[in-house]
């Protein structure tokens, strides 16, 4: 009984325990043209592979093993074939250079492969199957009916398939091939098929029933240069041919034969949320560069989270998977509660396939649609407006309403505040905790696209050593090694600027006694606010100090608002007024005042304009010695109103300048001649009169 006694005891500590044991992942890695290219360890015997469980016959097939067990590292692997197809000769071959194994399915069927790793902690072995196959085209396209084994042969009798199907066709993958051969360039030529088609050879030649195999088993030949009425041409003549004369199902999801004739087994098809799928094609620098771009974004880097989550917090601002797992987002923009990906060897990236629906639907670049009533911060501020750009503020926001989150106190911890990269809240000039006088905010969220603009403005030309590091599906606009600064997408409406330290601030903001440009002078104020924050006068924060002092509201605000900016990380570009009114505001009431800087105006004053007369633009210079509503307006000889500088908008205490560019309300030049501006604030109207001579 006492042995019995002493193994229950040791079972019931057992349990709580946490053994380290090595886990063993095989990736299956989808290569591109320019990574052919480049290694000499993947040519000249290889190919651009899919990475999909279904290959064309005759394609390689890429492999590595991680361990997500524990953090040891693997110090032995060793690749075995459990079985392959009869008559196959496959073997394992080391491509040291990238760590990976590769091997070349020589015949159609089952290859069931093993892997064993060792590492410190242990020894552990995983398997996986890779099913070589044949391509047997998508049927139904081009008004051509299916015909057994094509994929619409089943398919177009399931109404989900029929609605991506009816979607898909009028893609740009669909009719990218019949727009080439009717209308594209002089040079467009056989290479560029590739891409454009279902299974053709990829820099390996292979027999596998693809668009090359099948156009010369009917007879067709590319006779170039494009022309209108080859595409017809080529369905009337090839109908076989024109299920596969396009980027079809078998591109995506791999090539369908061992599916098909295997009565529709899906775990021999694939569904991929792999970036490297989409870099088959569209990694081809210096054209098709879009996933060399990506690759130098933050979203190939996802910060892993896999957490579990109860199904009634499920794609809301709670759940923490729907932002950082590419998968669980399309499934939040499709309103379904899918897979959890809860281990690092099943998270997802943020990846093509994450923002873009490749099936096609009615949106701009096909955009995977927010749900209805999603297009908002955590506080309702709507942000439907923003074209493109909504696709990225769908993740890069505040995931807490800062009115009910910072009075509510809750749980205050390290997490405590708005969520990382609240850029969607500082843009729109929203949800920054407020001191009984609403913020200001500039024009940047009017800007068409919001983000998109910017951050997705053309990488720069070929030869240059930013080229996709910054810009297009980079998102970037600083390289580092160069401290390059991309500012294209600024250009439109701040020509010649080459760097953000040419965006220089009005005044001196953080009081170091100098002007400096925006960067700078948001970055003095983050430090500022930080040290007047708990525990004051040292340049860093203590949140257990804030905590502590758990009634006072108007820290708590103020600790908000720094981590709302600091996380912001625009260093002020997204909103500058904004951003310099929430951190002054923040610490003059950290530190007990409320004035917005040290230097508080004794009266109001507006001064005469300069220069006066001017010719085409003129400045006003205004002090506010309290906080009221303003406003300025600009009036012709006649006393009609002409421009509205400033329409009843609550200005903090300060100085403050003016522009006006001698245009209208309307946009329009206005002519010369003697104008007056007037200005209200509070009880205080001053008139005073300038001339425009041009």
């Amino acid at each position: 009984m006492k042995k019995l006694i002493l193994l229950l005891v040791i079972l019931v500590l057992s349990s709580g325990m946490v053994y380290s044991a090595p886990r063993a992942k095989i990736v299956n890695h989808a290569t591109n043209p320019e990574m052919v290219t480049k290694n000499a360890a993947l040519i000249p015997d290889s190919c651009v592979a899919s990475g999909l469980v279904s290959v064309g016959k005759g394609q390689y097939v890429y492999v590595s093993v991680f361990n997500f067990g524990d953090a040891t590292t693997i110090t032995n692997q060793t690749w075995t074939f459990v079985s392959k197809p009869t008559g196959s000769n496959a073997t394992f071959v080391s491509v040291p250079s990238l760590g990976w194994y590769k091997f070349r399915t020589d015949s159609t069927g089952t290859y069931e492969i093993n892997v064993s790793i060792t590492t410190s902690s242990g020894t552990k072995d995983t398997t996986t199957k890779i099913y070589a196959s044949t391509y047997v085209g998508v049927g139904n396209y081009a008004g051509v009916p299916a015909a057994y084994p094509n994929c619409m042969t089943c398919h177009s009798g399931m109404p989900v398939f029929a609605d991506i199907f009816n979607r898909w066709k009028s893609s740009g993958h669909a009719t990218m091939f019949k727009y080439q051969i009717d209308s594209g360039a002089a040079y467009y030529s056989t290479s560029c098929m590739k891409c454009h088609t279902t299974g053709m050879d990829h820099n390996l030649v292979n027999n596998n029933n693809g668009f090359d195999d099948v156009a010369r088993n009917v007879g067709w030949t590319w006779t170039p240069p494009p022309a209108p009425g080859k595409w017809n041409t080529l369905v009337t003549s090839y109908p076989a041919l024109s299920q596969f004369a396009t980027i079809g199902c078998e591109n995506c999801h791999g090539a369908g034969s061992s599916h098909a004739l295997g009565g529709g087994d899906t775990t021999k098809i694939d569904i991929s949320f792999d970036a490297g799928m989409c870099g088959n094609c569209h990694g081809e620098p210096w054209r098709h560069s879009k996933f060399q771009q990506w690759e130098s974004s933050k979203h190939s880097e996802a910060v892993f989270e896999g957490r579990v989550v109860a199904d009634s917090v499920r794609n809301s601002l709670n759940d923490c998977n729907r932002c950082h797992d590419g998968q669980s987002y399309v499934d939040y923009t499709k309103g379904r509660k899918g897979k959890l990906n809860l281990t690092t060897a099943d998270q997802k990236m943020i990846v093509c396939q994450t923002c873009h629906d490749p099936h096609g639907n009615n949106n701009q670049y096909q955009l995977r649609s927010t749900p209805v009533g999603q297009e908002v911060l955590a506080n309702g501020t709507s942000y439907s407006y923003t074209g493109t750009g909504k696709t990225c503020l769908n993740c890069h926001k505040a995931r807490r309403d800062n009115s009910t989150y910072i009075v509510a106190r809750g749980s205050f911890s390290s997490t405590w505040g708005p969520h990382e990269n609240p850029q969607g809240d500082v843009l729109l000039g929203s949800n920054a905790a407020t001191f009984g006088f609403p913020y200001i905010t500039g024009s940047h969220k009017n800007i068409d696209n919001a983000c998109v603009t910017c951050h997705m403005a053309e990488t720069t030309d070929t030869g240059t050593v930013t080229r996709d590091k910054v810009g297009g599906h980079s998102m970037n606009l600083h390289y580092a090694d160069t401290d390059y600064d991309h500012t294209a997408g600024c250009q439109s409406c701040h020509p010649g600027v080459t760097s953000f330290e040419d965006f220089m601030a009005p005044q001196d903001f953080d009081g170091n006694g100098t002007a400096e440009s925006w960067e700078k002078e948001v970055n003095g104020c983050i430090t500022n606010l930080r040290i007047a924050l708990p525990p004051a006068g040292v340049d860093s924060v203590a949140w257990q100090l804030i905590a502590r002092d758990s009634n006072n509201v108007n820290l708590r605000k103020a600790y908000w608002n720094y981590l709302m900016i600091s996380r912001d990380g625009s260093n002020g570009m997204h909103n500058p007024f904004y951003i310099i009114q929430v951190l002054l505001t923040s610490r003059n009431f950290t530190v007990g005042i409320n004035q917005i800087s040290n230097e508080v105006p004794e009266s109001f004053e507006m001064s005469q304009n300069y220069p006066n007369p001017f010719n085409p633009s003129t400045k006003i210079d205004i002090k506010v010695a309290n906080t009221v509503p303003v406003t300025l307006k600009i009036y012709d000889i006649t006393g009609r109103e002409v421009k509205t500088l400033i329409n009843n908008q609550t200005m903090l205490a300060g100085k403050y300048k003016v522009d006006w560019n001698s245009v209208d309300n309307n946009g329009n030049f206005v002519s010369s001649g003697v104008y007056f501006y007037r200005i209200i604030a509070g009880n205080y109207v001053i008139t005073k009169k300038m001339m425009l001579l041009k």
